[in-house]
C-alpha cells in the first residue's frame, strides 16, 4: 500500500510540475467557412462552423467576436478618429490626417459602405443571444463554456464589401484590383492569460486566435484568387495553380468554388481580380512562392523581381531569423500599402515586398498582440527588413539610420509617447509611426550594442525557438534576452519601452596628470547606457575603453579583438561623470569618441567625437 501510495504522490506531483511550466495555455480554434460572393452587388453570403477550445483555466459565460467591415459607415468610430485627427496638429503644423482615410467614410453611400451582419449564431445546436457594438459582436451564453472543453458554433452572415479604404476593399482607385478581401469574416476575438480583447476597430493593429482554417469561396468563374492556405481543388481551376503538364477540369456553370485549408495560422485573406497574372516559382523542396498582380509592361519586370530576389533572400532569412514553416507565401496586388497576413500579403506596389514578408517571422509565426505591443511588430519586422536588404545589397554600413533618425526627430519634438501605448491610443499617427516603426527598430539594434551583435542574433534565434505560435509579450522577449546574454536587461525595456527619456552622453574634458591621459564622460539624458569610446592616435593605433552600466550586472564581449579593450568597473546610474583614463600622452591624441559603432541612439552626437587641434 505504501508503495502504491508513493507512485501516487509521484505522479501528482509530476503533473503539478507539468502544470506549472512557464508555457503559456492559449485557445484554439477550427474554422470551416462557405461563401458565395456576388461580384455584381459586391455581397455575400456566409456559413461558419466554428470548433473552440476553452484551454484556459477560466470559465467563460460570453464570447466576443470581431466585424472589421462595419467599421466602413458614417460615423463609425473609424470615422470619426480619422476626422478628428484632420484637426489635430502634428510637428510643423501640418494635420494629422492618415492620407489614406481622412474622411472619405464620411461620404461612402449606401452600396459602398461595408458591413457584416450576422443572421443567426448557435453554440452546440443552441440558439444565443447577442449584441452588434459597431465592429464587435458580444455573446451572451445560455452555458459557459468550462474549462478544458470544447463548443461548436454555427453562424450565418451576411456582408458587404466597402469601397477600398483602409487595408480591405474593392475597386481600389489605384491599383484597379477589385477585391481585397481582408478582415472580411466574423472572427472570434482572443481571449489569453489578460483576459478578453475585444478591440473595436478604429484603424490599426489585430490580435487572433491560433487554428485551423477550411475555407471555401464561390465566385465568378473569371476572377483569380490568392491568399492565405492551400489550394485543395487546382485541377479544378487551373490559373497557374495546377501541376505542371496537369490538365485543367472546371465544372459547367458560370462560377468556381475555391477550397484552401490553412493549418496553424490567426488570420486568413484573399483577394481577386479577373485579370490577376499568376506566377509562381517553386523555391526548395518545401516552398512554392507566388506572385499575383495587375500591372503594364513598365511595372511588370518590378513584380517579376520579387520572386528573384526573395529565392535569394530565403536561406539568409530562414538561417538569421528561424525557418519559415508553411509551404506557400503569395505576394498580391491589393491593399492601400502593405499589409501582412498569414502566408500573404496584400501590397499596393511590388517595393513593399520584402518588409511585408520578413511580417512572417515577427507576426505571422510569434502572433504577438499588435494593439498593445506595435513594437515588437512593426519594429522588429523594420529591423529585419533592413537587415536583410543590406544582404540582398551587399551593403556593409550602418543600414539601420534612417530609423535612428527618424526616432531622433520623434524624440526631439516634443510629440513622443510611450512604446507602451496601445496602438490606437496614440494622440498623434506621426508619432505612432516614428514610434513602432522607427524606435522599436532601434530597440533591436541596440540592444546589439548592449550584449553584442552575436549575443543578439543567438537571442533572436532562441526567441523564435521558444515562443513561435505562442503570442509572446515585451516581458518574453527581455527574458530570452537575459538568459542567453546572462545580463538584466529589464532596466532596458523599462527605459526604452515605458517613458520618453533619452539617451544623451558627452565628452566633458581631457587633461594629462602624473603620465596618464584623463577622460571625462558626462551623462546628460536620463537613460543610462554602457559606453564604448574609442581613442584613436596619431600614430594609427587604437584603443577601446569600455564601461559596463550598473543595472546590466554583467558585460558585453569584446566585440572587436584586433582593438585592445580595457573594462572598467560598472558606471552607476545615478552618477553624472565617469573618468577614463590611459597611459597615451595628451598630445599622442587624434579623436575620442563615443560609440563609434553608432549603434547607441544617442540623441546629440555632436558632443560625441572630440578631434584635439594640435
Amino acid at each position: 500500500m505504501r508503495k502504491i501510495f508513493y507512485v501516487i504522490m509521484f505522479f501528482l506531483g509530476f503533473s503539478f510540475v507539468c502544470q506549472a511550466q512557464p508555457d503559456r495555455w492559449q485557445q484554439k480554434v477550427n474554422y470551416v467557412m462557405n461563401i458565395d460572393m456576388n461580384v455584381q452587388t459586391n455581397q455575400f453570403t456566409g456559413t461558419q462552423k466554428l470548433e473552440y477550445w476553452n484551454n484556459s483555466p477560466d470559465t467563460l459565460f460570453r464570447v466576443f467576436y470581431h466585424l472589421y467591415f462595419n467599421a466602413f459607415q458614417p460615423g463609425s468610430m473609424m470615422d470619426e478618429r480619422s476626422r478628428r485627427q484632420g484637426v489635430v496638429n502634428g510637428p510643423g503644423g501640418r494635420p494629422d490626417w492618415d492620407s489614406r482615410v481622412r474622411d472619405r467614410i464620411f461620404h461612402l453611400q449606401p452600396d459602398e459602405i461595408g458591413y457584416q451582419k450576422i443572421l443567426s449564431l448557435k453554440m452546440d445546436g443552441r440558439p444565443q443571444q447577442f449584441k452588434m457594438l459597431e465592429t464587435i459582436l458580444e455573446v451572451d451564453l445560455d452555458k459557459p463554456i468550462l474549462p478544458k472543453s470544447k463548443v461548436v458554433f454555427d453562424m450565418n452572415f451576411e456582408a458587404q464589401v466597402p469601397i477600398q479604404i483602409r487595408r480591405s476593399g474593392r475597386d481600389n482607385p489605384s491599383t484597379k484590383v477589385r477585391y481585397s478581401m481582408s478582415q472580411w469574416y466574423p472572427k472570434l476575438c482572443e481571449y489569453d492569460y489578460e483576459g478578453w480583447h475585444p478591440t473595436p476597430y478604429v484603424g490599426r493593429e489585430f490580435y487572433g486566435v491560433w487554428g485551423d482554417y477550411d475555407v471555401s469561396i464561390k465566385i465568378d468563374k473569371n476572377y483569380i484568387l490568392g491568399g492565405t492556405g492551400y489550394l485543395q481543388n487546382a485541377d479544378e481551376i487551373g490559373y497557374g495553380y495546377e501541376k505542371k503538364g496537369e490538365k485543367v477540369h472546371r465544372p459547367a456553370g458560370n462560377t468556381l468554388t475555391w477550397h484552401f485549408i490553412a493549418p496553424n495560422v490567426h488570420d486568413f485573406v484573399w483577394a481577386a481580380d479577373p485579370e490577376f497574372i499568376h506566377e509562381s516559382r517553386q523555391v526548395n523542396d518545401h516552398l512554392t512562392l507566388n506572385i499575383l498582380y495587375k500591372t503594364t509592361n513598365a511595372t511588370a519586370k518590378a513584380w517579376e523581381n520579387i520572386l528573384d530576389q526573395a529565392e535569394k533572400a530565403l536561406p539568409y532569412i530562414e538561417k538569421t531569423f528561424g525557418p519559415y514553416p508553411y509551404k506557400q507565401y503569395s505576394f498580391i496586388h491589393g491593399g492601400d500599402g502593405g499589409m501582412e497576413y498569414p502566408m500573404a500579403t496584400l501590397l499596393f506596389t511590388p517595393g513593399a515586398w520584402l518588409h511585408e514578408w520578413m511580417h512572417s517571422w515577427y507576426q505571422c509565426l510569434l502572433g504577438t498582440n499588435e494593439s498593445l505591443y506595435p513594437w515588437m511588430d512593426e519594429g522588429f519586422t523594420s529591423y529585419a527588413e533592413d537587415r536583410v536588404r543590406a544582404f540582398l545589397d551587399n551593403d556593409s554600413g550602418f543600414v539601420y539610420s534612417n530609423a535612428y533618425n527618424t526616432y531622433k526627430y520623434l524624440a526631439l519634438s516634443g510629440k513622443e509617447e510611450p512604446l507602451s501605448t496601445h496602438a490606437d491610443h496614440y494622440n498623434l499617427n506621426l508619432a505612432y509611426g516614428a514610434a513602432a516603426y522607427s524606435k522599436g527598430e532601434v530597440f533591436m539594434e541596440q540592444l546589439g550594442y548592449i550584449v553584442g551583435d552575436k549575443v543578439r542574433d543567438n537571442i533572436l534565434h532562441e526567441y523564435y525557438k521558444e515562443w513561435k505560435f505562442k503570442h509572446p509579450n515585451a516581458s518574453d522577449f527581455i527574458r530570452v534576452a537575459e538568459k542567453v546574454s546572462k545580463m538584466k536587461l529589464d532596466w532596458y525595456k523599462e527605459f526604452w519601452i515605458y517613458s520618453t527619456k533619452t539617451i544623451d552622453y558627452g565628452i566633458d574634458s581631457l587633461w594629462e596628470a602624473d603620465g596618464v591621459t584623463n577622460i571625462r564622460l558626462k551623462q546628460i539624458g536620463l537613460i543610462p547606457m554602457p559606453i564604448d569610446v574609442q581613442l584613436t592616435f596619431k600614430d594609427g593605433s587604437k584603443e577601446l575603453h569600455y564601461i559596463p552600466m550598473d543595472l546590466m550586472y554583467g558585460e558585453k564581449p569584446n566585440e572587436n579583438p584586433d582593438i585592445p579593450r580595457k573594462v572598467y568597473p560598472a558606471w552607476n546610474w545615478t552618477s553624472d561623470t565617469y573618468t577614463i583614463s590611459t597611459t597615451k600622452k595628451l598630445f599622442d591624441f587624434k579623436a575620442v569618441e563615443i560609440d563609434p559603432s553608432l549603434r547607441m541612439a544617442d540623441v546629440n552626437r555632436k558632443n560625441n567625437k572630440l578631434e584635439p587641434q594640435w
